[in-house]
């Protein structure tokens, strides 16, 4: 997996949680599929990670392309094949409003949702 890369990723979207050690273990956790993709020169420029159960329930956990590469497709590759490798026919997702309009692409039903800190 190519921690280091998606940490490079995570950044530079203003996410200091996502550590090497953080993102490898939640990138190879069980029930995780992640896939990268990755340019001509090997830098990762896209992450998706999906939680499943293998039966029923799947869950973009992640979705990230770097800004540089973004509108050609690679954010929609990633999210179709890491929900392929799940096995199952759909998967629910949050997401920020600014991403609402990539996502409403796609055959969808709205539904509200609620994150939980603790």
């Amino acid at each position: 997996m190519h921690t280091t890369g998606v940490c490079a990723l995570a950044a530079a979207q203003g996410w200091p949680s996502w550590t090497p050690e953080r993102a490898e273990r939640a990138l190879t956790a069980p029930g995780v599929v992640a896939v990268v993709a990755v340019d001509e020169a090997g830098e990762v420029v896209g992450v998706a990670e999906m939680l499943s159960d293998g039966a029923v329930i799947a869950y973009l956990g992640l979705l990230l392309v770097a800004e540089r590469v973004r509108g050609q497709g690679i954010g929609r590759e990633l999210m179709l094949e890491a929900a392929r490798r799940t096995g199952l026919e759909r998967f629910d997702l949050l997401s920020e409003d600014d991403a609402l309009a990539f996502y409403e692409r796609f055959p969808h039903k709205r539904k509200p949702g609620v994150r939980i800190y603790v």
